[in-house]
């Protein structure tokens, strides 16, 4: 009888987005943060962890010759070479991340973290405690507590009214590398789309589906880069981690 002894964990970064709120002449993962493009700062994250099998970029179709450059350009330097290929994106990330979870040779059991392109500044240890967490409970996202008081309003014509505070003992800002059992993800995938079911992240697929999703501790320094200010944060992220 066949039993596997190694347990793969593939990483997607879906990259198709055209980032509009950052108002960039291209694409906000192209962007350069110390001279690096914002998507070369988040895959060598990836690529750095020893239990990591294979990366999988997902970009629009017109940008897979640039992206594949890129990772050719910097595969000697930080071991990109066989590790990181790149898959056509669609037309949101719920179907970039469903194309690129087709293209991974992987069975049920392995694990498969998605990550925000544009989070370039996710350390090794929060990715391995994500690891051990999906291998633990099936799922598991990074998520940040809250520090502000949280407030559910009603939007009218006129702005919005508050309904209620939420105790921030009950909420967490979810970031990412949010992570699955490879076959827990894809039958939550199957479901949302037979269903026409577009979630917000990941885990709002896997949560609709039923499946209870783990949290594990997060950081500020794990920004989503967004507004043009969050590039210079970055940079000072950056210039502390030496």
């Amino acid at each position: 009888m066949y039993t596997r002894l190694v347990m793969q964990v593939f990483v997607i970064l879906p990259a198709a987005g055209v980032g509009t709120r950052m108002a960039a002449s291209q694409p906000k993962q192209f962007l350069e943060l110390n001279g690096l493009p914002i998507l070369i700062h988040s895959l060598r994250a990836f690529a750095a962890v020893p239990r990591v099998t294979a990366i999988y970029v997902a970009v629009r179709r017109n940008e897979m010759e640039r992206v594949e450059a890129q990772v050719a350009d910097h595969a000697a330097e930080y071991g990109f070479a066989g590790k990181v290929h790149v898959v056509e994106g669609g037309e949101n990330r719920q179907e970039s991340v469903a194309n690129a979870l087709g293209a991974l040779p992987s069975e049920d059991d392995d694990v498969v973290l998605v990550h925000d392109a544009v989070r370039p500044l996710i350390d090794a240890a929060t990715i391995e405690r994500t690891i051990d967490a999906v291998v633990e409970n099936g799922a598991a996202i990074v998520g940040l507590p809250a520090i502000d008081t949280v407030k559910q309003v009603e939007r009218t014509a006129h702005g919005a009214l508050v309904t209620s505070t939420i105790p921030r003992e009950y909420v967490v800002l979810a970031q990412t590398p949010q992570g699955f059992r490879c076959g827990l993800l894809m039958s939550a995938f199957a479901e949302a789309k037979a269903d026409g079911f577009l979630g917000t992240d990941e885990a709002s697929v896997v949560e609709r589906a039923g499946f209870p999703v783990a949290v594990v501790p997060g950081s500020q320094v794990n920004l989503k880069i967004t507004h043009p200010g969050d590039l210079a944060l970055a940079e000072f992220y950056l210039k502390q981690r030496g």
